[in-house]
């Protein structure tokens, strides 16, 4: 009989896992979620032990549909990055995952930028500092305010160090993970110097003994021989690899393996990633190894673009909260969208709900309707939300090709609201580019499940793993040249609204009390 792949991939609410084939076919697919911890407004964790609940249901849906979990013949992780745990000498949690959106260690990521030097920072990481985003400031908060948990801290590591842990008991984090650490040589031309840094652990003062072992995202951590999963089914010994972040994952599934491969992920985040092989970077991007080898990534990672779709659902569409299926929910909303104008009538929307990542780097940042009049109707706000992530793409699509010098004329389209035919539509007409969106779903998990074919030998590497995946093209969105004028003049207002407004930000928030009453 054909042996199964298992991937895992934690997402930001929901954990999801994926059978696949030695052929790369999805076999099977779950999902559950699992809670969050929210102590404060600027606090988001992930609850480990409702995390490790969430596993152990998606193998049981597995099970349950008579799926034999003893054909498991590799595993691997996926995962939201970063998601910042602390383990002590027994692998047991001092702290729970702090994620991406956490906001506590603002204060200790502008400490991490005066010790270090911005330019010192982005010349060894790639990338600056921003609370959550990196995890380094989140370990120098807990160093601050948790001085006991970091006395007894053994390892830091990210949510595939967690996992790997409680499945082998063995300690490690791949290259794609610890480049969004601010402790690693993202810039290393070789594999020798990417590298953890201890000139950065001394400048920022995290202990560099507490960073765990470095691994290639193929490479075998360790066997499994935690009890919970071998009373499901899943043989002792099983080899389990370490994995990568989720977009990494999904895009290798996705055919993102060379340079100039380009993809955009859509979700509660939306992030468009270019993949280059020479260590070249920008500021406006998130900038890490990727989980094929002797290649990087760009991330294009606006936070809050599919969040603020949804915030507009609950907060203005009050009539489709009944609906069971969110998804029919979503169809109406997005084909009323469709009845008002290409620039939704003057309205422009940034999408900063809770500060942003690429390109601005500003935790301070907040959503902002812009140009509202008597006129203004909610098909235009709604509108104005799509198209506020429009802009952003096309944005990175300007910074990427300024960089590499390569022309983007389309993009691949991935995740749960790619789907969205008047989304997509609306990305194509605002940035010009042609968007192909792939007819395959929940990707992360799936890419995690090559990694493993990879680690067991199934596969011989992740290109020919890419290859394996069948890639039909749901639907290819061809822009509509005839709203080109009216998106180009609305474009360049959203470039100029945020640098016009960054201050103010600032102000509103008592950041800053300079701002003068004329």
């Amino acid at each position: 009989m054909s042996r199964y792949l298992l991937g895992v991939d934690v997402g930001t609410t929901s954990l999801k896992t994926a059978l696949i084939d030695e052929d790369a076919k999805l076999v099977g697919l779950t999902s559950s979620k699992y809670r969050l911890i929210t102590e404060s407004q600027s606090s988001v964790q992930i609850d480990a032990r409702s995390m490790w609940d969430a596993f152990l249901e998606c193998l049981r849906t597995f099970r349950d549909d008579n799926l034999d979990l003893s054909r498991v013949a590799g595993i691997s992780i996926s995962s939201l990055c970063p998601g910042l745990v602390a383990l002590d000498k027994d692998n047991k949690i001092l702290v729970n995952p702090i994620i991406y959106s956490d906001r506590r260690s603002t204060e200790e990521a502008e400490i991490i930028l005066k010790s270090v030097g911005a330019e010192k920072l982005f010349e060894l990481t790639a990338n600056g500092s921003m609370a959550g985003a990196f995890s380094g400031s989140s370990m120098l908060w807990i160093k601050r305010n948790l001085p006991d948990e970091y006395s007894h801290t053994k390892y830091f590591g990210h949510l595939n160090t967690l996992l790997a842990a409680r499945m082998t008991g063995e300690i490690g984090i791949d290259y794609s993970n610890a480049s969004y650490s601010n402790l690693f040589v993202t810039t290393g031309k070789t594999q020798k110097e990417r590298t953890w840094s201890e000139y950065l652990c001394e400048k920022i003062g995290i202990d560099f003994e507490k960073l765990p072992p470095l691994h290639n995202s193929t490479d075998i951590i360790g066997t499994l021989c935690d009890t919970d999963l071998l009373s499901l089914g899943i043989p002792k010994g099983t080899p389990v690899a370490i994995g990568g972040a989720d977009t990494p994952c999904a895009t290798l599934v996705a055919g993102v393996t060379k340079a100039g491969d380009v993809c955009e992920s859509v979700g509660t985040t939306d992030v468009l990633t270019v993949c280059i092989d020479k260590p070249v970077f920008d500021k406006g991007f998130i900038n890490r190894c990727h989980v094929v080898p002797n290649t990087w990534i760009y991330q294009g990672a606006m936070s809050f673009t599919g969040a603020a779709n949804e915030w507009f659902l609950k907060q203005f569409y009050g009539e489709l909260r009944g609906l069971e299926d969110v998804a029919v929910a979503y169809r109406i909303m997005n084909h009323d969208a469709t009845k008002a104008k290409p620039g939704s009538g003057g309205v422009i929307f940034l999408p900063y709900m809770l500060g942003e990542r690429s390109p601005i780097w500003d935790p301070y940042a907040r959503g902002v309707f812009f140009g509202i009049s008597t006129q203004t109707t909610r098909r235009d706000m709604n509108r104005a939300v799509l198209e506020g992530c429009g802009y952003g793409l096309r944005q990175m699509c300007g910074i990427a090709q300024q960089i590499t010098g390569n022309t983007i004329e389309c993009f691949s389209s991935i995740g749960g609201g790619a789907k969205s035919d008047v989304w997509a539509q609306i990305k194509a007409d605002i940035t010009g580019r042609v968007v192909r969106v792939l007819d395959i779903h929940d990707m992360a998990p799936i890419g995690a499940a090559l990694l493993a074919g990879v680690g067991v030998g199934i596969f011989k590497d992740v290109y020919e793993a890419s290859q394996k995946v069948e890639k039909k093209v749901y639907r290819e969105f061809i822009p509509n040249k005839e709203d080109a004028e009216i998106y180009t003049r609305r474009y360049i207002t959203y470039l100029h609204l945020y640098p016009a407004l960054k201050d103010i930000f600032r102000y509103n928030l008592g950041i800053i009390n300079n701002l003068k009453e004329e």
